[in-house]
């Protein structure tokens, strides 16, 4: 028979529950400020829901009346140094963080609000309805809160999307030295998402200070959590992960302060990341300002019971008989916070003349421009002011070292080393980048042996650190560049790519001072290697149809040093690819000055011609140069190097479409995620006029490469095939 041993998991799992005592020993200004903000928060979201009723909200209106004592109790621990990001039902989050920067001495509503107090309290509802006054300038509306002056990073309609990016928070905070705290809330929906399993994982391993606050209040829509896991106590998570875990009643607002208290303390001494689960309860639906009881997924007296534990009722109660307020005063308290909402909705809302008696609208001046529209996609380019650019014509004019034939990866090493020794923000992170002698390929050589602290071996968990590294950028005091392994992995972090980093800078407002959201992504084409159909695709067509991302495509040493420089300059996220024919091969590249920029939206005219416009990037460069070289056509070869919509060079497209009147794309991927699908059509329909004939294109077949070396040819574009088209094209 074999021996059993129970184990014991390695970290504690404590359930809080605060006593009479504890509410008779509390500070009165602590119970007063859990008072005042659970009030303030309470009246707001009733207010919000009043709008939604009235169809003035354009959008949902994702309320938290009856969880806020979770927000409130757990936010007061910390100072505004700290950060907060949200979930979808983010308001009371929101407020909580936002009140207690413009108050951290306390909000008393015995007297007149404070300037700081109805302020936030305007530019939230401002937001929630969509206007130009918001904090987000009416783009992030009920979902998409954020306040960065108060370390209120983000709320966040994907759910558990904002997760990883607590965990950058947490890290920027402790490579500064700091001993601020990230806090993420989230769902009990979010709890069983990969994002937020892997990012618990990667914060124990780095023992960040991020505490993962559960608010578990008990239906992801309409789904039970006893439907959807079988552990409902969802801070169970931690043990697994050896994270230090605390369960409390989110009803009672002081059990959560002094849960969270014990939590944020043992962040602050540097033990690593905590789990905070709350059991809340939402009094309404998901969305909207009807119980969830009216769409038969609760029962009335299910809803009644939680009712009966109301947490501002509970904090009322406690003040009266702890003798700190009297119910007079509660009283005053309460209409005063009406009354400020009230005042608020009035400056925001008119009459509508074209509506019933009594039927309000939104100010006609209270909304955004129309022409805000893009503004803040991307940024304006104002950080290259007084950066040394070199290439900007067809030459190396502006650098000012010496150039040699240099094998290209070893520049990839050499650049990204000058980096990080002139620039201590650099932080570099990815799988194996640490080891092997430089990562998979080399390109981290050196790196973690000069920089061990700024080298970031991680696990196998792109969301994760993807979204880690879109935290440490939008916090800004650090630069990470984050390299996959294979393109083909951007897929695997498509939420931190697409819907996270790409769109933050846009969706928070765009325009205001410290919206840059600076990070590098390198990632590898492998096309050609035998790595098969999920490690050889070519992204750059699927990218370019993506919002906010900057995309360069270095064919040639030099353009790589320069490339990767203006890419780290840049404050807009921008993805480096780079393409294995290309690591191996040797071209002219600097020896001694690694410090010069390529400008952004400039390709490079490789051959000049007058026949044939031949347009191409990255490793298709040289495949065309020799197609054309074989055939000995009078074509002009453009190698795009920048390939996003707003940073393509049309002025050099333009000069070459307007003489040559003919225009053949050359790609290697294949045609459904085709780049020069919508660059011809793009073409097209700028110069129609000057084209003799439609738009050629070279491109692969449907399929995605193979392992068999016979098939994998076949399903990618080399030199044979620029050749056949260039003979097609002329006639020739």
């Amino acid at each position: 028979m074999p021996t059993h041993r129970k184990l014991a998991p390695a970290s504690p799992w404590t359930e809080v529950t605060a006593t009479k005592k504890d509410w008779l020993g509390a500070d009165p200004r602590l119970l007063t400020s859990m008072f005042t903000q659970t009030l303030l928060i309470r009246t707001f979201e009733e207010y919000v829901l009043d709008l939604a009723g009235q169809g003035l909200v354009h959008g949902p209106a994702h309320s938290s009346i009856g969880q806020e004592g979770g927000a409130v109790g757990s936010v007061l621990p910390l100072t505004g140094a700290d950060f907060v990001g949200g979930s979808h039902r983010g308001h009371h989050q929101f407020l909580a963080k936002a009140l207690g920067y413009v108050a951290p001495g306390g909000i008393d509503l015995r007297r007149p609000v404070d300037e700081g107090v109805r302020t936030v309290l305007q530019r939230s509802l401002a937001e929630i309805c969509g206007l130009a006054r918001g904090f987000c300038r009416g783009r992030g509306g009920s979902m998409h809160l954020q306040w960065r002056e108060a370390g209120a990073m983000g709320t966040n309609a994907i759910v558990g999307g904002g997760v990883p990016q607590a965990a950058g928070f947490a890290w920027s905070a402790r490579q500064a030295g700091t001993d601020a705290v990230s806090v993420s809330y989230f769902g009990d929906g979010a709890v069983n998402i990969g994002s937020v399993l892997e990012t618990m994982n990667l914060a124990a391993a780095w023992k960040l200070p991020v505490c993962f606050f559960i608010e578990n209040n008990k239906y992801a829509v309409s789904t039970h959590v006893d439907e959807a896991t079988a552990e409902p106590r969802l801070s169970a998570r931690g043990l697994g992960f050896n994270i230090p875990s605390w369960r409390v009643d989110g009803m009672d607002p002081l059990s959560v302060y002094l849960a969270m208290s014990e939590a944020v303390d043992h962040m602050r001494a540097g033990h690593g990341p905590t789990i905070v689960e709350a059991e809340v309860y939402r009094y309404f639906h998901q969305n909207g300002p009807f119980p969830g009881s009216a769409f038969g997924y609760r029962t009335k007296d299910e809803e009644k019971e939680w009712r009966a534990r109301d947490p501002l009722a509970l904090v009322s109660r406690q003040l009266v008989e702890n003798g700190v307020l009297s119910a007079d005063e509660i009283e005053e308290c309460t209409a005063r916070a009406k009354a400020v909402m009230a005042a608020i909705g009035d400056e925001l809302l008119e009459p509508d003349p074209d509506g019933k008696p009594g039927t309000r609208r939104i100010r006609p001046s209270e909304w955004p421009d129309p022409s805000f529209r893009d503004i803040g996609v991307r940024g304006d380019l104002s950080e290259f002011e007084g950066v040394r650019l070199a290439g900007t014509g067809t030459g190396n004019d502006g650098f000012q070292g010496r150039l040699e034939q240099r094998k290209f990866i070893d520049v990839v090493a050499e650049v990204m080393s000058r980096r990080m020794a002139e620039d201590s923000s650099v932080v570099v992170m990815g799988e194996d980048v640490h080891r092997l002698k430089g990562g998979t390929n080399g390109a981290t050589k050196g790196l973690a042996e000069a920089h061990p602290d700024r080298v970031l071996g991680t696990p196998i968990s792109e969301n994760a650190f993807a979204g880690l590294a879109g935290g440490i950028a939008l916090d800004g005091r650090y630069k990470p560049v984050v390299e996959f392994m294979y393109a083909d992995f951007m897929w695997v972090a498509a939420d931190q790519i697409f819907n996270q980093i790409g769109k933050a800078r846009h969706m928070f407002g765009g325009d205001g001072q410290g919206t840059g959201v600076p990070l590098v992504l390198r990632s590898k084409v492998a096309m050609g290697t035998g790595y098969g159909s999920q490690h050889s695709m070519d992204p750059a067509g699927i990218l370019a149809t993506a919002p906010g991302w900057r995309i360069v495509a270095p064919s040639t040493p030099f353009d790589y040093v320069g490339l990767m420089n203006s890419a780290l300059t840049c404050k807009d996220p921008v993805v480096v690819l780079e393409h294995t024919d290309l690591y191996g091969s040797v071209g002219p590249g600097p020896v001694d000055d690694f410090d010069y920029c390529l400008p952004v939206g400039r390709a490079a005219v490789r051959r000049s011609g007058s026949r044939l416009t031949v347009v191409t990037y990255l490793a298709m460069t040289n495949y065309v140069l020799e197609a054309v070289e074989q055939l000995g056509l009078d074509a002009e070869v453009i190698d795009l190097r920048w390939l996003d919509r707003a940073s393509l060079d049309w002025d050099t497209l333009g000069e070459s479409i307007r003489k040559t009147n003919n225009v053949l794309i050359a790609e290697q991927g294949p045609i459904g995620t085709s780049y020069g699908g919508w660059l011809s059509d793009e073409i097209q329909r700028r110069y129609f006029d000057w084209l003799d004939q439609p738009v050629e294109r070279v491109q692969a077949g449907e399929s995605s490469p193979s392992i068999s070396k016979v098939l994998e040819r076949a399903a990618i574009a080399r030199t044979e095939e620029v050749v056949a088209a260039l003979q097609r094209v002329t006639g020739n």
